[in-house]
């Protein structure tokens, strides 16, 4: 069954390279992803095969791959976003288990920590021997972190974090939590936690529908005790944090299109054997319109993906664009999945076929690292010179 993106010709868009690690990515995922991940789903990622996943995804340079020196791989933007699509198309838990150490922790260390910061802790980051996790969100403060309330208070020559972060990704494995706080000036400020500092704990978040081979905790910070070397030195301000987010939202862009791609599969190749009114499923017109409305929707939607991603690459890529990326690929990748389980029937619903576990996992996706509704009013800043978030 050839691929939906084969219909338009995109293989030379790609560069040599690109398709390479492209292609060692898909072979990780088949061999080291979809065996277990219907199991890990089932029960639960834990903390064992987390820590295992992320050890051969450094192995394989995927940790910060597109940052530069530390042990990073120092890939180009476009081949980030594959090894994202790569991924997801897998399961969005390993794409986040890998965007978060990336993206979110490594990017902030790399960008605004200083050399013994970054010395400490990127070359085992990016190998996959230590975890990392991002800490903005909290209980009362998702879409509008400027009320965050954990803060962090001069102490001597020390800090001082008290508050409570929410939904944070490798939380509870984690060895070094990045933890934004607002300090007694009012500027916001980004400290370096270590595992096992007094105060300092992640209790997993279980019970979750969504995600579930991914590992999802809570931050709580009770007089957690810092050196003044902790705190991020080159960053004040919510500028800091966002500008991590947008290296997050740029790697779904495309990792959603891999969650799409994959459901098409299955449905196209259910569609295929299955046989109704002995006739294969695919022989019906309003089945192939189905088909043909998803092709068309993952096709225009990886375009869209390389060209922001060949957008960034040339250091040209605004934050508004990087919002019409997450907002369209995963409105359209979310769409995707629930219509290859109405071609699945009753079976879609099973963990024997992948496209019920995206389409939970897309319901996450549509709202984490910015909901749609968030995107949307920062495409109508764009568009009229006028903020509607306040």
């Amino acid at each position: 069954m050839p691929s939906p993106l084969e219909l338009l010709s995109v293989e030379h868009l790609l560069s040599d390279e690109e398709r390479d690690l492209r292609d060692a990515v898909r072979r990780f995922v088949d061999d080291r992803v979809r065996p277990g991940i219907a199991d890990w789903y089932e029960v639960g990622l834990d903390e064992a095969s987390a820590r295992s996943l992320a050890s051969d995804a450094g192995k394989l340079g995927l940790l910060g791959m597109h940052l530069s020196g530390y042990g990073c791989a120092g890939t180009n933007a476009v081949s980030y976003g594959l090894a994202c699509m790569e991924l997801e198309a897998g399961d969005s838990g390993v794409r986040s288990l890998v965007s978060v150490q990336g993206s979110l922790a490594m990017f902030a260390i790399w960008k605004f920590g200083s050399e013994e910061q970054k010395q400490r802790w990127l070359p085992g980051m990016a190998a996959g021997e230590l975890i990392g996790c991002f800490g903005l969100t909290e209980p009362d403060f998702g879409s509008n972190p400027a009320g965050m309330r954990t803060r962090a208070r001069p102490d001597g020559d020390a800090w001082v974090l008290d508050g409570t972060k929410m939904w944070i990704t490798n939380g509870s494995i984690a060895d070094v939590a990045v933890v934004w706080a607002r300090c007694d000036d009012g500027e916001v400020r980004g400290f370096l936690v270590p595992a096992g500092t007094p105060g300092f704990s992640a209790p997993k978040i279980g019970k979750k529908l969504s995600l579930r081979a991914s590992i999802t905790s809570e931050l709580v910070l009770e007089g957690v005790r810092l050196p003044a070397d902790a705190v991020l030195p080159e960053v004040t301000g919510l500028r800091g944090p966002l500008s991590c987010l947008n290296e997050a939202r740029f790697g779904i862009v495309f990792g959603a299109l891999g969650a799409a791609r994959d459901c098409l599969h299955a449905a196209l190749d259910y569609a295929a054997t299955r046989q109704v009114f002995d006739r294969p499923l695919a022989a019906f017109q309003l089945t192939q319109a189905k088909l043909a409305d998803m092709a068309l929707e993952l096709q225009k939607g990886f375009l869209l993906a390389l060209h922001l991603g060949r957008l960034k690459d040339a250091g040209e890529l605004e934050p508004a664009q990087i919002s019409l990326g997450k907002l369209n690929n995963v409105r359209e990748a979310l769409a995707i999945a629930h219509e290859c389980r109405t071609i699945l029937g009753a079976n879609g619903i099973t963990l024997e076929y992948p496209v019920l576990r995206h389409a939970n996992n897309l319901e996450s996706v549509l709202t984490y690292e910015g909901t749609s509704e968030v995107h949307q009013l920062v495409i109508g800043q764009a568009l009229t010179g006028t903020s509607a978030f306040s």
